[in-house]
C-alpha cells in the first residue's frame, strides 16, 4: 500500500519508459477530483519529444531534471476550453477577470496534486517545479498557450533512477489553529522550527550559503524581496496578456 509520509521528490530517472497507457489511465483517474462547478478549468500538455524538454528547460532555471525525465507535464488553468463551450451554446462568457484565474488555479492545482498521488502510487517518481509561475511567458510561447490558459504547475515524470531522502516537515502542531488563527510567538517559532534547523543537511546548507540562520537563505538567496517583487509584476503582466486581467 502507498504510504504518502514516505514519498520524496525524485529527480534523476531510468531509460524505461511511460507508456501512453499508463500515463493516460492516470490522468483519466485523476479527473474525479473536486473542481469548481463540475467545470474541469484545467488542461495538462504533455511533452515527450527532446526537442521540446529541451524547449521549456531554460523556463525552469535549466534544472537537469527537465530534460532527462521521460515525460515532463505542465498543468494550465483552463478557462479557454469552458469559454469556447458557452460561446458555441449561445452563453455569455464573463471569464476575463482574477477570480476566473483564481478558480482555475485551483482546479489545475487540485487535479494536479491528485495526479502526483495516483503516479506515486504506480511506483512513478515525480518532481513538482516550483518555477512555472516564475517564467510563465516563456512557457506559454512555448507550448503556444491560447488566451486564458495559464500554466500553474510543471512535473517532471518517470521510473526513479535514486533513492531520495524523504522531506522534513514541520509537526502538525505548527500548521492547525483550533476554531481562530493564534499568532506565533517567538516560543512558538522555537519550538517548531529548532528541529528543522538542526538537521544535518540543513546546517550543511547553512554553511556552504555562508550565512548565520536557515531562515536568511530564504530571504536573502533563494527568495528575495526584490525579486518577488520583479516575478509579481512580470506575472501580473502575463495575467493580463493571457486575459485574465
Amino acid at each position: 500500500m502507498y504510504d504518502i509520509t514516505k514519498r520524496r521528490s525524485i529527480r534523476k530517472y531510468s531509460d524505461r519508459e511511460v507508456s501512453n497507457q499508463l500515463l493516460h489511465s492516470l490522468l483519466q483517474r485523476a479527473e474525479q477530483t473536486q473542481t469548481m462547478g463540475n467545470l474541469q478549468l484545467y488542461s495538462v500538455i504533455v511533452t515527450r519529444s527532446d526537442e521540446k524538454k529541451k524547449e521549456l528547460a531554460p523556463a525552469h532555471f535549466c534544472q537537469p531534471m527537465v530534460e532527462g525525465a521521460r515525460v515532463v507535464l505542465t498543468f494550465c488553468a483552463d478557462y479557454n476550453r469552458c469559454t469556447e463551450w458557452c460561446l458555441n451554446r449561445k452563453a455569455h462568457p464573463g471569464y476575463d477577470n482574477l477570480l476566473s484565474f483564481l478558480n482555475a488555479a485551483t482546479d489545475a492545482l487540485l487535479y494536479c496534486q491528485t495526479f502526483c498521488h495516483l503516479a506515486e502510487e504506480a511506483g512513478l517518481g515525480l518532481c513538482f517545479l516550483g518555477t512555472t509561475i516564475y517564467n510563465a511567458q516563456q512557457i506559454i510561447d512555448t507550448l503556444q498557450l491560447p488566451k486564458l490558459v495559464m500554466p500553474v504547475a510543471t512535473i517532471t515524470l518517470g521510473w526513479p533512477d535514486e533513492e531520495a531522502p524523504v522531506s522534513d516537515r514541520l509537526s502538525l502542531q505548527a500548521i492547525i489553529h483550533e476554531e481562530t488563527y493564534k499568532p506565533y510567538t517567538p516560543a512558538d517559532i522555537d519550538q517548531y522550527y529548532t528541529a528543522k534547523e538542526q538537521l544535518e543537511e540543513n546546517r550543511r546548507f547553512v554553511e556552504i550559503n555562508g550565512t548565520e540562520t536557515l531562515a536568511q537563505i530564504f530571504t536573502d538567496i533563494r527568495y528575495k524581496g526584490d525579486d518577488c517583487k520583479a516575478i509579481s509584476e512580470s506575472l501580473i503582466a502575463t495575467l493580463k496578456l493571457q486575459g485574465f486581467l
